[in-house]
């Protein structure tokens, strides 16, 4: 039997005029990227050149990558290029979660790759540790701080969903209805799942420019504006790479490919990803009042339960005030796997998400939004990364990392140098790297496809979670569509 969900009921109740009133001063600048903290931009490659590594890409799998080979060895020439500025896109406009799975959570990683799972769980906290290490070594002011998720049920049946977890694991808490209000003050909650160790906030954008720094630091060449154009070996193919940008080619012995949701350089890796946009709000500044109001004294990060899910923090700004940062539930696909600037804004969205965030927080019903932004992230069938690699071992590839990249592409960027320095290590053995996801098909199927399914998932959660054929379909074949 279909009913409406918590948040469908927002949408009719809350009154528009209060939503657009909310939103009418909103910048469409990232809040993360308007910060006075954004380093000065960098001087675009107009000459040829030769190197070592050449990576394309200055998001965050492209800088971890040029920064490890450099402490992998500080002899080697690294040339990072960026095709317009260090952490622009996904990598600086992202909510800041940092979490330690490498598979989209811990049941998708179970589902996908059975046999190591666990041993994927182990490697995911051990490199969060380490990028917790990576701060502290070089000094990167990012606001890292670790405090853990809150997933919060918002209708009746999801409360048993959390319960499956009790007592599993001391660092993962269940909290009844009023335990979870104390958390957070919101009466939309029915109960929550406190898991203290996986995850940890940051400033997205700013951990981007840390490691910018980090890199030059070593002596890795970065160049920004400079779009790469065509990738293709020399001497009949057993010769070094050669890329191609406006300005000049770059000629490498190796190269790591980090573009992840833009248009691959490899044609037969372009079906593995689509593009989807996601959507987020960040509030001016609250009061004390405000803050007092809703508790969240552990300054948990925040997801419901639905299928149309949506993610939401504190943010401290740069005076010291705390802001929420809300977002998701849309995820939306172009046809043709277009990603364009125009996508970035989408006024629905943004209206839904307010009323939603009004809805969860009745009590700041007179705060209103100083930023509103989206933009693509790219997604694979089975929402976690995937490699691969062409020109002979010379070139490698990673990307698919489903909007939980901020962690996981730093295990990625060390899977790159494994797979580019030609000797097997427990990484390159892991079936995460060997195995591809299946890759969607073109279109207009890949389309038709989506809407199908995001229709069958808003009905699954109209229906009290139930998945209907089509989802069922889709889970048995191994192929997905994550909100």
């Amino acid at each position: 039997m279909s009913r409406t969900t918590t948040y469908d009921d927002a949408d009719r109740r809350i009154p528009q005029s209060r939503v657009h009133a909310a939103l009418a001063d909103a910048s469409t600048t990232p809040y993360w990227l308007d910060d006075p903290a954004r380093p000065d931009s960098l001087a675009p490659l107009d000459w040829d050149t030769t190197t070592d590594l050449a990576v394309v890409g200055g998001g965050y799998t492209g800088l971890w990558t040029a920064l490890m080979a450099k402490e992998r060895d500080p002899d080697r020439r690294v040339v990072l290029l960026e095709g317009k500025r260090i952490g622009w896109a996904a990598s600086g406009r992202n909510g800041g979660f940092c979490e330690a799975s490498l598979t989209h959570g811990e049941a998708n990683g179970k589902k996908h790759l059975p046999q190591e799972a666990a041993r994927l769980q182990e490697l995911g906290h051990e490199n969060l540790e380490q990028i917790a290490d990576t701060v502290e070594k070089y000094g990167i002011d990012c606001g890292f701080e670790w405090t853990g998720t809150l997933s919060v049920a918002t209708e009746d049946h999801q409360v048993e969903w959390l319960r499956e977890d009790e007592g599993k694991d001391p660092n993962v808490v269940f909290l009844d209805r009023d335990a979870v209000r104390k958390e957070l003050n919101s009466p939309v909650y029915r109960a929550g799942l406190w898991d203290k160790k996986s995850t940890a906030m940051l400033h997205p954008a700013r951990l981007a420019w840390g490691l910018q720094r980090a890199c030059l630091a070593s002596g890795v060449e970065i160049y920004e504006h400079t779009p790469v154009r065509g990738i293709r070996a020399t001497k009949g193919g057993s010769g070094p790479v050669r890329i191609t940008t406006d300005g000049g080619t770059v000629t490498a012995a190796k190269v790591a490919l980090a573009t992840n949701v833009f248009p691959s350089l490899l044609k037969r890796t372009r079906l593995h990803t689509v593009p989807v946009y996601d959507y987020v709000l960040m509030t001016e500044p609250l009061t004390p009042e405000q803050l007092r109001a809703i508790g969240w004294h552990n300054r948990q990060g925040l997801s419901d339960l639905n299928n149309r899910f949506h993610y939401y923090r504190l943010a401290t700004d740069p005076q010291g005030h705390q802001r929420i940062l809300f977002g998701g539930y849309d995820a939306v696909y172009h046809y043709g796997r277009r990603v364009k600037a125009e996508y970035d804004q989408r006024e629905e969205t943004f209206a839904r998400l307010a009323a939603h965030f009004y809805a969860t927080f009745p009590q700041l019903e007179s705060v209103k939004f100083t930023h509103k932004w989206g933009g693509a992230i790219d997604t694979c069938s089975r929402f976690f990364s995937f490699f691969t690699t062409a020109y002979g071992g010379r070139v490698a590839y990673a990307a698919g990392y489903t909007g939980l990249g901020v962690g996981a592409t730093r295990f990625g960027a060390n899977v790159l140098l494994d797979l580019l320095a030609g000797t097997p290590t427990e990484r390159t053995r892991l079936q995460l790297v060997t195995k591809k996801p299946l890759p969607f098909p073109p279109e207009p199927l890949a389309w038709l496809g989506v809407k199908i399914t995001a229709a069958a998932m808003i009905r699954a959660d109209r229906r009290q979670g139930r998945r209907g054929p089509w989802l069922k379909l889709m889970d048995a074949i191994g192929m997905g569509f994550d909100s």
